[in-house]
C-alpha cells in the first residue's frame, strides 16, 4: 500500500483507543469533568441514539490498597481517571471506544457482532515481504500524527484545575511510548521531592494485564493507519538465544560500525528519536515528559552488567515459571515469593521463585541485556524490540492461563499496590479498562499465538466448554458432595429396610411413603452429580 493511500485512510478512519481523547482535551470538558464525545454515526454523545452507549458516572473501586504508596490526593493517576473526568461513555454490548464508536477486542462488523481471531506469529516465520511490511508499518506509525489523541504536558494542578489545558500532538508510535512513561513515572510531590515506589504498569499484579491491553491497542492503531485489518504483532522467542538475533539490519537494526551504543545507519531505526528518557530532569523540574526529541535509540546488546544478567533466559526457566500455581502472593509487589507474575516479570529467581531484586530474570533480563534505551523502564518502549519482547512475554502469560485455568477471583481484589486491584482502571487508558477484564484467555480477546494454536472446535464443543470449565472449578466440591450423598443414601436405605422388617405386616396404605423415599433418594443422587 502506498504512503499516499495510507494517509488517505488516516483521514476517513474512525476514532480509536489511547490516552486523552482530543475531543475531551479542552477547558469545557475538564471543568465539567466529562468525556463523552459524540459518535459520528448519529451525532449523539456515546452513540446513545443508536443504543451504543451513554454518558455515565464512573464507578471507582473502593477496595483497600497496599501500603506501598502512603499518600492521597497528590497524583493525577490516583483513582484514574477521576482527577480529569468523572463521567465517560459506558458502552453497551460489544461496542467500545471513548465514544462507543468501535468494537471490543475480538469483535468487528457494523454492529460488532462478528467474532475475530487473529494470530501472532514468530518474526522469523514471516516471509520477507511480511517482515518488510511490519517494519514499514512501524516507521509509518513513527511519522503519522495521532488524529484522535493528545498527551498531557502538565499535571492537573499545573493546568489550573482544568481552566488552562496543557496538551500537545504526538505521533502514533510515540503516543504509546508516552503512555508507558506516564504509567510508570514517579509521583511529583512539589519542590524537588518525588516518590519513586509507584508504578501503575509494573511490579504488581497488573503488569501482565496492563501490557496485554497496551499491545492490543497498539495493534489496533496500526490497523487503523494502514487499513490492514489482519495485522498482528510478531513475537521474538528469545528462549536459549545466544545473542540478540533480531539485532540485524534485516530486522530491528544492527550495531553501528564505529559506535557500539548506536544502531547501524543501514537501518531506518537509526534515525528515530527517543522521548521520555530523562526522568531525573523531569523530576527536578516537577514536570511531565512533553515528548521532545532526546536523541537516537541506544542499544548495545550483551555488553550489560553480567553479574545482574549473565545471559538471556532459558527454556528451563520459562518452564519452571509456568509450573508456579500462584498468580500473586504476599506483598504483591517485587518482593513477592512463589508468584508467577513476579517470577515472569523478573524480580524473583526463575529457578526458585524467591524474590531477588539484585538479579534480573525472564522479562527484566531481556531489558537489561539490551543495554540501552530498553533498559530504562519509563523510556523502554522507544526501542521497537519492545513490542516483539512483550508479545512473547504475553504468550507465556497465555500459556499459564491455559495450563492453570484460574478463576477471575485468583486476581487480587484488594490490598495490591495502587492501581493494581482487580477493579482498578488501568492508567492512562481512555476508554477505561479494568485489570480483571484481561485476566482471561487471549482467544476471548480475539487473538492467539502461532505456537500455541490448538485444533479448531466444532460448535457443540464450544457450547460445552464453559459448562465443563465450571464443572472443573467445582470438581472437588462435587466429589465431596457425592461421597456425603452416598453415605446419607446408605443410612436412609438401612433405616428403611429396618423399618420394613419391623413393620412387615402393616397395611397397604403405608406403602406409598416407601416409594416416595426411594424417589427422594434418586433425586438427591442426581442433584449431587
Amino acid at each position: 500500500m502506498s504512503l499516499f493511500a495510507m494517509g488517505f485512510l488516516l483521514v476517513i478512519l474512525q476514532p480509536s483507543t489511547g490516552q486523552f481523547p482530543r475531543a475531551c482535551a479542552n477547558t469545557q470538558s475538564l471543568l465539567r469533568k466529562e468525556c463523552c464525545p459524540p459518535w459520528d454515526g448519529d451525532g449523539s454523545p456515546c452513540g446513545e441514539l443508536s443504543s451504543r452507549g451513554s454518558c455515565q458516572n464512573i464507578l471507582l473501586s473502593q477496595a483497600p490498597l497496599g501500603p506501598q504508596f502512603p499518600f492521597s490526593g497528590v497524583d493525577d493517576r490516583e483513582d484514574w481517571p477521576s482527577v480529569f473526568y468523572n463521567r465517560t461513555c459506558k458502552c453497551e454490548g460489544n461496542f467500545k471506544g471513548f465514544n462507543c464508536g468501535e468494537c471490543k477486542f475480538g469483535f468487528s462488523g457494523l454492529n460488532c457482532t462478528e467474532r475475530q481471531l487473529r494470530t501472532r506469529r514468530n518474526i522469523f516465520q514471516l516471509t520477507t515481504s511480511e517482515k518488510d511490511k511490519f517494519l514499514a508499518y512501524l516507521n509509518l506509525a513513527k511519522n503519522t500524527p495521532s488524529q484522535d489523541y493528545v498527551i498531557a504536558t502538565g499535571t492537573y494542578t499545573q493546568m489550573n484545575n482544568g481552566s488552562n489545558p496543557m496538551f500537545r500532538n504526538i505521533n502514533v508510535y510515540d503516543l504509546f511510548v508516552w503512555m508507558h512513561y506516564y504509567a510508570s513515572r514517579d509521583t511529583l510531590l512539589g519542590g524537588s521531592s518525588v516518590w519513586r515506589d509507584i508504578d501503575f504498569a509494573h511490579e504488581a499484579p497488573g503488569f501482565l494485564p496492563w501490557h496485554r491491553v497496551f499491545l492490543l491497542m497498539w495493534e489496533h492503531e496500526i490497523r487503523k493507519i494502514t487499513g490492514d485489518e489482519n495485522f498482528t504483532i510478531p513475537y521474538w522467542d528469545w528462549r536459549d538465544a545466544e545473542d540478540c538475533v533480531v539485532c540485524t539490519d534485516e530486522y530491528m537494526g544492527g550495531r553501528h560500525p564505529t559506535n557500539p551504543n548506536l544502531l547501524s545507519p543501514a537501518s531506518f531505526f537509526s534515525s528515530w528519536q527517543v522521548i521520555c528518557t530523562q526522568s531525573e530532569e523531569y523530576n527536578s523540574q516537577q514536570a511531565l515528559c512533553n515528548a521532545t526529541s532526546e536523541g537516537p535509540i541506544l542499544r548495545n546488546p550483551g555488553n550489560n552488567d553480567k553479574s545482574r544478567t549473565p545471559r538471556l533466559p532459558s527454556s528451563a526457566e520459562v518452564e519452571f515459571c509456568l509450573s508456579l500455581t500462584q498468580y500473586e502472593s504476599g506483598s504483591m509487589d517485587k518482593m513477592a515469593n512463589y508468584s508467577f507474575r513476579n517470577t515472569l516479570e523478573g524480580f524473583a529467581d526463575p529457578r526458585t521463585a524467591i524474590s531477588n531484586i539484585s538479579q534480573s530474570g525472564l522479562h527484566n533480563a531481556l531489558h537489561i541485556y539490551m543495554n540501552g534505551s530498553m533498559s530504562q523502564v519509563q523510556g523502554s518502549a522507544n526501542d521497537p524490540i519492545f513490542v516483539l519482547h512483550h508479545a512473547f512475554v504475553d504468550s507465556i502469560f497465555e500459556r499459564w492461563l491455559r495450563r492453570h485455568r484460574p478463576m477471575l477471583e485468583v486476581y487480587p481484589a484488594a490490598n495490591a499496590p495502587i492501581g493494581h486491584n482487580r477493579e482498578n482502571y488501568m492508567v492512562p487508558f481512555i476508554p477505561l479498562y479494568r485489570n480483571g477484564e484481561f485476566f482471561k484467555p487471549s482467544r476471548e480477546l480475539g487473538y492467539d499465538y502461532e505456537y500455541l494454536q490448538e485444533p479448531a472446535l466444532d460448535s457443540f464443543q464450544e457450547f460445552l466448554i464453559p459448562y465443563l470449565e465450571q464443572a472443573r472449578q467445582i470438581w472437588a466440591w462435587l466429589v465431596g458432595a457425592a461421597v456425603i450423598g452416598g453415605i446419607i443414601t446408605a443410612v436412609l436405605t438401612g433405616l428403611i429396610l429396618a423399618c420394613r422388617k419391623k413393620k412387615r405386616g402393616t397395611s397397604s396404605e403405608i406403602q406409598p411413603l416407601l416409594i416416595e423415599s426411594e424417589d427422594y433418594n434418586n433425586i438427591s443422587y442426581q442433584s449431587n452429580f
